[in-house]
């Protein structure tokens, strides 16, 4: 739940929640309300019955009862009226109750008077259903009720048996409930309740539908640039979101500008770097040729100094040492040459052993050994030959006598991986940093230009050439792109 959608959903579930519960409420306190009019209206009914029973058992008391053979059950109009008189009397004090009395033979026989105090006969449409509580009470002999809803208001009905000496009388009474109050007021809240949930539901959704709108903008624009770079992002309008994305936006004018300075700085220290790899190139070619230069002048002064005998001893040293210097310009050419590799099939293990095989001769006090699977590669020999002679060179001079110098190929994939293995005292630290630059060398002998050659020859053909093991074992490995060459037919 962390995500502001997340959040606004769970707001709206529990502003509906608050929503529900409040109108459940007002709900359920108009119906308690309801319930307690009902009742007092029930008891107002009961009462009313009991009144009629007493005024009639007190104008009953010592009468025989209507002449025998009187019609309809023995009431006449007289008696009509005289009954009807007491339930006046009963109903005059409760206010809001119609009632009568109801003979199983006759029907409904003493209704309230016209003009009587808050009474009126009952409508038409509830005579039929006074008749038949009044029945089902005379057929009893004892009290019920009844009620019946209609629109907004409840009709209650209640009828008890009157005894005497008119036999099958009943006595009933009728009384209006309406809507409790604040009805009208009820449904207005409930009303509002609803709409306010649906105006939350409604702004939640825009709310929420903008947010996510925007923000995917802000994904997008930030998607579609570079690693390394902040792009500059439009304000989309949210007061919020704007505080972000203006903060994103100084993010990326000091990344701008902080990337300038480094580009400066890149450039001044790549330029320093160049100054400094020339000047150790400069010294190195002045001291590789000053020591030949020097060795010549000092046979020549010789030669000059001596007899023809001593002449031709030192024209043979200069000669040496003119060789020395081409030897010198041959590999300073061979690091500055552009090369365009040319590869062919070749099988790499006989690749390694006729490399192994030519150097066998400067190997008298080393071994050498080969360890290749006979594998069909497509790479450039003369490449790979002038990168592996240099560095099985390196590890000659480097091996201590009577060890043993290894060659081992592997493929790994589109890979093939070459590793030159001596066991003689490693690089020192020092030159570990600068051990691939020309004239960086750790031999009194050396030009320092091998290693610098056999990285280009890699280079060349889009590898690499790196010292993995720096101690005893010393490993050189060559690491190259290879595809399968055609199988022989």
């Amino acid at each position: 739940m962390r995500s502001l959608r997340s959040r606004l959903l769970v707001l709206w579930a529990l502003s509906l929640a608050a929503s529900v519960a409040v109108g459940l409420l007002l709900v359920q306190l108009y119906r308690q309300s309801s319930s307690a009019e009902t009742s007092r209206a029930e008891a107002a009914l009961s009462q009313a019955c009991d009144a009629i029973g007493d005024r009639y058992a007190y104008f009953a008391t010592g009468w025989a009862g209507p002449q025998p053979g009187a019609p309809s059950g023995g009431v006449d109009a007289g008696l009509r009226r005289d009954l009807a008189a007491v339930v006046t009397s009963a109903l005059a004090p409760l206010a809001g109750i119609d009632g009568g009395m109801w003979q199983r033979d006759a029907g409904t026989i003493a209704p309230p008077q016209p003009g009587a105090p808050d009474a009126a006969a009952p409508d038409a449409a509830w005579q039929a259903a006074i008749a038949t509580l009044a029945a089902e009470v005379a057929r009893d002999d004892q009290a019920a009720s009844r009620s019946i809803a209609s629109g907004g208001t409840t009709v209650l009905l209640r009828a008890c048996p009157l005894s005497g000496p008119i036999q099958g009388l009943v006595g009933w009474t009728l009384t209006r409930v309406p809507s409790a109050p604040g009805y009208g007021e009820l449904r207005l809240g409930v009303g509002v309740l609803l709409a306010l949930v649906l105006l939350t539901s409604l702004w939640l959704t825009v709310v929420i539908a903008t947010y996510t709108r925007r923000i995917h903008a802000i994904e997008a624009a930030l998607a579609g640039y570079e690693a390394g770079t902040l792009p500059h992002v439009e304000l989309t309008g949210e007061r919020d979101l704007d505080r972000i994305v203006a903060a994103l936006n100084r993010a990326g004018a000091r990344l701008a500008q902080a990337q300038a300075r480094s580009a400066a700085l890149s450039a001044r220290v790549a330029a320093a770097e160049r100054l400094a790899a020339l000047g150790r190139v400069a010294a190195g070619v002045a001291h590789e040729i000053r020591n030949p230069i020097a060795a010549m002048r000092l046979r020549a002064e010789n030669a000059l100094a001596g007899d023809a005998a001593r002449g031709r001893v030192a024209l043979e040293a200069i000669l040496g040492q003119i060789a020395r210097l081409d030897r010198l310009i041959a590999e300073l050419l061979d690091m500055t040459r552009a090369r365009e590799p040319a590869p062919a099939p070749a099988n790499i293990a006989a690749l390694l052993r006729a490399c192994a095989a030519e150097h066998a001769d400067s190997a008298t006090r080393v071994g050498l050994d080969v360890d290749s699977p006979e594998s069909e590669v497509v790479v450039d020999s003369t490449l790979l030959r002038r990168a592996l002679d240099n560095l099985v060179q390196n590890a000659l001079r480097h091996a201590p006598p009577g060890s043993r110098v290894t060659l081992r190929a592997e493929r790994a994939g589109d890979r093939l991986r070459i590793q030159v293995i001596d066991h003689g005292p490693g690089v020192p630290e020092a030159l570990r940093a600068h051990l691939f630059e020309p004239f960086v060398t750790g031999h009194a002998e050396g030009t320092g230009l091998g290693l610098a050659i056999a990285r280009e020859m890699a280079q060349a053909q889009g590898g690499s050439l790196s010292l993995t093991s720096p101690a005893a074992p010393t490993i050189f490995t060559l690491d190259l792109p290879i595809a399968p060459a055609c199988p022989a037919s």
